[in-house]
């Protein structure tokens, strides 16, 4: 199993970080498959749109929803999301990595990613995925602690990806 995980602080950094990652591992020539979270913020200070980037080349899959000023309900779009997953899914075959954007609350509660995450390192295809504070608990409970804390650093990564899988 090759599951990798980078956390870094700041709203966006972790997304910002794995959107130049899977930029760059493209350009070194690795067939990717997943997502990468593109965050645009929205005019007077109301909550970012949140769309998803289905690697390698799109489409985009906004998942957020505008609920209105004032809301304080959960703005994912859940059928939005499977959509994505459903997209990911599909070019799994095709690929070298699956990089998932993060590790959320859907993922920790059995749902979004997680089963296609689970697939794709049962099919011996390396995991690289985003982790926040709130689901780290969660993700280290479904991965049973095995994962590997990257660094924010391409080059690390690009050789954690390289290095021989049983001795990663």
């Amino acid at each position: 199993m090759k599951l990798g995980f980078v956390r870094l602080e700041g709203p966006g950094a972790t997304d910002a970080f794995l959107s130049a990652m899977a930029g760059h591992l493209s350009s070194c020539g690795f067939r990717l498959a997943g997502t990468v979270q593109i965050n645009t913020d929205r005019e007077c200070g109301h909550l970012c749109d949140m769309d998803l980037l289905l690697l390698p080349d799109g489409p985009e899959v906004r998942i957020s929803q505008n609920l209105g000023t004032g809301s304080t309900g959960c703005r994912l779009d859940a059928g939005a999301l499977e959509q994505a997953v459903a997209i990911a899914r599909a070019r799994l075959g095709n690929a070298d990595l699956l990089i998932v954007n993060k590790f959320g609350k859907h993922e920790a509660e059995g749902r979004g990613f997680r089963e296609l995450i689970a697939e794709a390192l049962a099919a011996g295809l390396p995991v690289l995925i985003g982790v926040n504070p709130q689901n780290f608990a969660a993700f280290q409970d479904f991965c049973g602690g095995a994962a590997v804390p990257l660094p924010a650093e391409p080059g690390t990564i690009a050789g954690w990806l390289a290095a021989d899988p049983v001795a990663a």
